[in-house]
């Protein structure tokens, strides 16, 4: 296990993974924010697009990854967008749900001062979605790593899941843990050095 933990392959495949944990983590939360406000705040958005949210919600992981990669191709591109579609449905509940919640007494004080728009959204509005906000990302975060992995294993030549699905064809089970243990530790890494301290500060004006 020491033996690859120390190979310089590890790093590659890790920093390969990560770049797509990434991209799709940024794309998804992009996207589920921006659709979860709309959806809060408007219920004739809500009312279209409600029906095809509850089908890419619960539709299988498995079968957005196939059928990205049947459209797209076996290329980067599919498996970033397999990741962040299974994502997002997810991230749209959760600031939907804050949207709903938002102090609309707050919004009127900002009103009958005649608080321009774009600082009632920056000061008044967005602040009380940032506890929405990062309680999808830390719940995103720990779906994504695990769905990339997936991706990897099925139609990637490289990453994480690209090796395990290769130790495991060679029945090497110390390489399966050596990818594992690396694996969780930038996990960890990231949950606690980037994603806690992240949310304290989001959430300090409370």
């Amino acid at each position: 296990m020491w033996y690859h933990l120390n190979e310089e392959g590890l790093l590659y495949h890790l920093s390969v993974t990560l770049w797509r944990v990434a991209a799709a983590f940024f794309g998804a939360m992009v996207i589920g924010v921006a659709l979860g406000i709309l959806m809060g705040a408007r219920r004739r958005a809500d009312i279209i697009l409600d029906g095809w949210h509850i089908l890419f919600l619960n539709m299988p992981a498995l079968v957005l990854i196939i059928l990205c990669y049947v459209w797209f191709g076996l290329t980067e591109v599919a498996a970033i967008v397999a990741v962040a579609l299974n994502k997002i449905p997810n991230v749209v509940v959760t600031v939907r749900e804050g949207t709903r919640a938002v102090d609309r007494e707050l919004l009127d004080v900002a009103r009958v001062f005649r608080v321009d728009r774009r600082t009632t959204f920056l000061r008044f509005f967005l602040p009380q979605l940032y506890p929405y906000i990062m309680a999808a990302a830390r719940g995103g975060i720990a779906l994504i790593w695990k769905i990339v992995l997936v991706v990897e294993l099925l139609g990637r030549s490289n990453g994480v899941g690209f090796k395990l699905h290769e130790f495991f064809q060679l029945f090497d089970i110390a390489a399966v843990l050596a990818y594992t243990l690396a694996f969780v530790v930038v996990m960890m890494v990231i949950e606690y050095g980037v994603m806690a301290p992240l949310e304290r500060r989001c959430t300090r004006w409370r």
